[in-house]
């Protein structure tokens, strides 16, 4: 973890001052460390829930829930941390288990799910978010399919993946929205926004 840790906060453009005598890194402000850390942590959440959490093959990959984590994510970081976090989730879990053909791909459609949700409301599962976890259903299917194009050279070929693509965009949606509404319930939001 603290190897994502200190990669996401080089990679999102924040300096990173190794202490006096100390082998560890720390940033500017108090923030900024909570923020790397959580992304480091939901990187690795990513990672399992897609990599080894109920995992279908289907015909050119895998359905998987590792989307809910990300929309978790993307509610609960401000960008770019919730960006580089699901790009780097989701590219090491098809990087380590035999798909790497599709990482360069899943690094860019992993970083585009994040864009519409936010983090600055005080819920996690608010109006823009649901729209967001809705918006991620065109781009998950849209961006596979455009990558199986690529892959294949044919137009025809990448639609056989397109109903597995559906389903695991609307049970990481469903997970999603489960998960939300029991942290808001819970106030996990509030209490986190003490840290950051």
């Amino acid at each position: 973890m603290g190897i994502c840790a200190t990669f996401i906060g080089i990679i999102s453009g924040y300096s990173v001052a190794p202490l006096e005598g100390c082998r560890c890194f720390t940033m500017k402000r108090n923030g900024e460390i909570f923020n790397i850390v959580l992304a480091g942590l939901f990187s690795a959440l990513i990672f399992v829930m897609t990599a080894y959490l109920p995992r279908i093959p289907t015909t050119r990959g895998y359905i998987h829930i590792g989307d809910a984590a990300i929309y978790l994510a993307a509610s609960l970081l401000p960008q770019p941390f919730a960006a580089v976090s699901a790009a780097l989730g989701g590219f090491l879990a098809d990087a380590l288990t035999g798909y790497m053909i599709w990482a360069p791909y899943t690094l860019v459609i992993k970083a585009c799910l994040t864009a519409a949700f936010t983090s600055r409301r005080g819920v996690i599962l608010s109006a823009r978010n649901f729209l967001a976890a809705v918006a991620a259903f065109p781009i998950t299917i849209g961006g596979y399919y455009l990558a199986a194009m690529l892959l294949t050279s044919s137009t025809i070929a990448p639609l056989e993946e397109v109903p597995a693509n559906a389903v695991q965009a609307a049970g990481s949606m469903a997970l999603y929205m489960l998960f939300a509404v029991c942290m808001d319930k819970s106030g996990v939001k509030t209490r986190l926004a003490g840290n950051m």
